[in-house]
């Protein structure tokens, strides 16, 4: 492979580590309240009884 080639291929696998460090430097926890948690966890259960339902 000529020069060329290797430097193409060395900045395109510097320019995929350099997107995949910087999406996990930038992930972000969420912070929910009590109340969240408990209409997200209702809610997941509507959608199952709607699903086995269906089924």
């Amino acid at each position: 492979m000529s020069i060329i080639a290797i430097l193409i291929i060395i900045i395109a696998v510097g320019v995929i580590a350099g997107g995949v460090l910087l999406l996990k430097q930038s992930a972000k926890k969420f912070n929910l309240t009590d109340e969240q948690l408990t209409k997200i966890k209702a809610r997941n259960k509507e959608i199952e009884q709607e699903e086995k339902e269906q089924d």
